[in-house]
């Protein structure tokens, strides 16, 4: 698979999630993981998401910007790691606010507080079972009968 190939997958696999796990580093040096909606997937691995100007977590991704970005839904896990940019663009932010958003977020997309955290990806490992849930149940059975592996495709992307 080359990069390219890698790449549109990894976004492919990214489209069909709406929420993220986004880790990073605190202020006392602790991984802390929280839900993160995404609003958008990049070609190339690239995440985008809402936050608040005056969290904890967009402060401590001003002075740590390392990040890891996890998918997990029906047979389908993304790890996403990059590096983290506090990103002030109304614009953007218009674009990308819907009603999901505004259950979680304040004064819409002109408050002052409301800013992106785009995601610049590295790397990232994905994990693909074929099938809906009746093939993943029968890749299991046939692993577990044969001894063999779950059949699925698993690899490693630089993006």
């Amino acid at each position: 698979m080359t990069d390219k190939d890698g790449a549109a997958k990894v976004t492919e696999l990214i489209k069909g999630q709406k929420v993220a796990m986004l880790t990073h580093v605190d202020g006392t040096g602790r991984l802390v993981a929280q839900p993160m909606a995404t609003q958008d997937v990049d070609f190339g691995g690239d995440v985008w998401f809402i936050a608040e100007r005056n969290s904890a977590k967009v402060a401590d991704l001003r002075v740590n910007p390392k990040v890891n970005v996890a998918y997990s839904g029906k047979g389908t896990w993304v790890s996403v790691a990059g590096t983290a940019e506090v990103v002030d663009d109304v614009d953007r932010l218009r674009e990308y606010w819907d009603s999901f958003t505004d259950a979680w977020m304040q004064g819409g997309p002109e408050n002052p507080n409301n800013i992106l955290i785009h995601v610049v990806a590295d790397t990232a490992e994905y994990w693909d079972t074929p099938g809906g849930a009746v093939t993943q149940v029968a890749n299991f059975v046939k692993a577990k009968a044969t001894g063999s592996r779950i059949e699925g495709d698993n690899e490693v992307v630089d993006l």
